[in-house]
């Protein structure tokens, strides 16, 4: 891009608002100096922790509101009360006029996509928007999807979230064709229900070049990394998001009573230490947090809302990826280039029906 990342804020989300996002955004600068910000929120809150980093400060724009969205707020009464008043609706607002490349919130994530799909729309050839994130595996990384942004899908809307998936992979991880499979109880071409099979059809049936459709994995194949690109529906997405967290964190509290559980596991500890660092590395939390909400006419980023100063610069470190390297654009010239392709394929399927 020829100006610099503008990236909106709000300052207001999450579990302690500004006192998280503000230095957050100062992680994310030191890393991509070629970044500016829309501060949106409350300037009381956000002067005294901006004041802590003047290299921040000399780049950000603070627009000011006291109206937040709750963390369990309805997305239905979020946008009845606080609609264009919000820090979150006003981050999201920036990029619609163009005052900001990507938007970041830690907030209500109900309440996001309900703003995010009203103000922004959706892209052409796109009926609903997704939850994409990062996904740690043993090759590398995946690009995992839907995460829980809506319940349920036909098969058009897991093929166009196999697209979607594809460019955001392609993007990240500069990738010409990523692998893309369809999460299933089973590998095998007779299991799961109708809709996942019939959008197996369809993506086979469209041999696109843009990526590569391997077939069913089920979900020990996220971890073991054997695709660059798993699709899922939001609600087993979002059960298999967080039955991986969970175990994640139920194995580090095991190793932590094992290794403290004899005075021999206390001094083979000491030896292991590095390697046990490397795995705490790998498995943290932070280095995989910002979800991006796929399929919105705008880039909007979902970090969690519990999360540290360094966690939320992950999650800004993603938003400024997906806006540098122009992530729209991508997404568009992927579904311009395989949405014939896909209505052709659900032609033919609904003919074979």
């Amino acid at each position: 891009m020829p100006h610099k990342v503008r990236i909106a804020l709000d300052a207001m989300g999450g579990d302690v608002g500004a006192s998280v996002v503000i230095p957050g955004a100062a992680i994310s600068l030191s890393r991509h100096p070629d970044s500016e910000f829309l501060l949106v929120g409350d300037q009381a809150q956000i002067e005294p922790e901006l004041a802590k980093h003047p290299a921040l400060r000399a780049v950000s724009k603070v627009i000011h509101t006291d109206v937040a969205v709750k963390n369990d707020e309805k997305p239905s009464q979020a946008l009845r009360r606080t609609r264009r008043a919000s820090s979150m609706w006003l981050a999201i607002d920036a990029v619609k006029h163009g005052e900001a490349d990507v938007a970041v919130s830690a907030g209500n994530t109900g309440a996001l996509m309900a703003m995010g799909g009203l103000n922004l729309r959706t892209l052409p050839g796109v009926d609903r928007p997704a939850l994409a994130a990062v996904w740690p595996t043993l090759r590398g990384d995946s690009v995992v999807l839907d995460l829980g942004a809506s319940i349920g899908g036909d098969a058009r809307h897991l093929a166009t979230l196999a697209v979607m998936g594809s460019a955001m992979a392609s993007v990240l991880f500069n990738l010409e064709r990523p692998t893309v499979g369809l999460l299933n109880i089973g590998s095998e071409e007779i299991k799961g229900h109708g809709e996942i099979r019939e959008a197996a059809e369809m993506l086979r049936a469209m041999n696109s070049n843009q990526f590569n459709y391997i077939g069913f994995v089920e979900g020990d194949a996220i971890g073991k990394g054997l695709a660059d690109v798993i699709v899922s529906e939001g609600f087993s997405g979002n059960i298999a998001l967080k039955a991986a967290e969970g175990t994640a964190r139920q194995m580090f509290t095991l190793l932590r009573e094992a290794m403290s559980s004899s005075w021999l596991a206390r001094i083979g500890y000491l030896f292991a230490r590095s390697a046990f660092q490397k795995l705490r590395d790998k498995l943290d939390p932070n280095k995989s947090n910002g979800g991006l909400l796929l399929g919105l006419n705008g880039v909007v980023v979902k970090s969690h809302g519990g999360i540290n100063a360094e966690g939320f610069a992950y999650a800004v470190d993603v938003g400024y990826e997906m806006a540098h390297y122009d992530l729209l654009t991508k997404i568009n010239q992927m579904l311009n280039r395989d949405g014939s392709a896909l209505v052709q394929a659900q032609t033919a399927q609904e003919a074979v029906s």
